[in-house]
């Protein structure tokens, strides 16, 4: 029996926006700032464009990715 990647079924169906947000509210109902912040890298993720997620959130492109990298130190203010 071949297994699923979770990863791969995650992102397909965080591609729909109203699960993303639903998603990212189920996660944030925890609040546990590092999950929430991992369930919002996934949600980035997803849909495949930094650039124009930057745009949208008036954030430059590089700026987002420092924030989301492995060193950054991401905070919900952020």
């Amino acid at each position: 029996m071949r297994l699923k990647n979770y990863k791969t079924d995650l992102k397909k169906r965080l591609a729909d926006p109203e699960y993303a947000a639903e998603y990212l509210a189920q996660v944030l109902a925890d609040k546990d700032s590092a999950a929430f912040l991992i369930a919002l890298k996934d949600v980035v993720e997803a849909g495949g464009d930094v650039g124009s997620l930057a745009g949208r959130v008036g954030l430059k492109r590089p700026s987002l990715y420092k924030i989301h990298s492995k060193d950054g130190n991401p905070t919900l203010e952020t």
